[in-house]
């Protein structure tokens, strides 16, 4: 596929725009500060790319709003006293070194704990905590997906899980793939939920177009409250590049 790559400036926002072999153009704001990719086409010059950014700048500054706004957690080290989040509870981190094979668990509603090896260092604890994230969020989907697809009317034939940086999730169209993102694990189960039906509508309608919105509208009613928790959750330490 031919990409071309340009840097535009409107109004005082840097834009990156790529222009791609596709047919209608694409507007995204990405965390952790509102960074603005667009996807156009290759028949559009800069002045079409200018013109049709300049209606949307003001969704586009109510996205950059709501970044600047959404609380971020500090780098995690993994150490007793952090706050970890599971499915939306907030937990505090107690780390405790044993020889025994590492694991977590969850104590109170309150606490989680973090069995690891004696002299474990951050990546190593981080890395037991990611297996567990992962393996819960993995549970979690078989239930959703089959309460889920004979209500979109489509068969998922693949599901995974990887972290993401930009999205909550993503699709591939013509295999039937969709990607979720490992944070989601620390979100709520009706945020999964949303992600979840958001991709599965995808592979009926590739874009955010009104066909789509009618679909969640008819499928998920209250998809909108969904996201916007979604978007009030903290974000998790990132070093974000694009």
């Amino acid at each position: 596929m031919s990409i071309e790559r340009v840097l535009l400036t409107i109004q005082s926002l840097s834009i990156e725009v790529i222009r791609k072999d596709i047919k209608n153009l694409h507007v995204g704001v990405y965390p952790p500060d509102g960074h603005v990719r667009v996807a156009a086409p290759l028949r559009m010059d800069n002045a079409a790319v200018r013109l049709a950014l300049v209606s949307r700048l003001a969704w586009i500054r109510r996205q950059q709003k709501n970044f600047r706004q959404q609380e971020r957690q500090s780098e995690r080290e993994i150490v007793n006293g952090e706050s970890h989040y599971f499915q939306g509870r907030r937990y505090r981190l107690e780390v405790i070194e044993r020889n025994a094979p590492p694991g977590v668990e969850l104590r109170n509603s309150t606490t989680m704990v973090l069995h690891v090896r004696p002299g474990a260092d951050r990546d190593g604890r981080d890395s037991v905590l990611q297996r567990w994230y992962r393996r819960n969020l993995r549970e979690q989907l078989p239930a959703l997906v089959a309460k889920w697809e004979p209500r979109v009317s489509v068969e998922v034939a693949q599901l995974r899980i990887k972290r993401m940086k930009t999205r909550w999730g993503t699709c591939n169209i013509g295999a039937r793939r969709i990607w979720l993102n490992l944070e989601l694990a620390k979100k709520s189960v009706a945020c999964l939920e949303y992600i979840l039906v958001h991709e599965m509508i995808h592979l009926l309608e590739r874009h955010h177009n009104d066909r789509f919105r009618g679909l969640m509208d008819e499928l998920l009613p209250l998809w909108r409250l969904r996201r916007d928790e979604l978007n009030r959750a903290p974000l998790a330490h990132e070093e974000w590049r694009y």
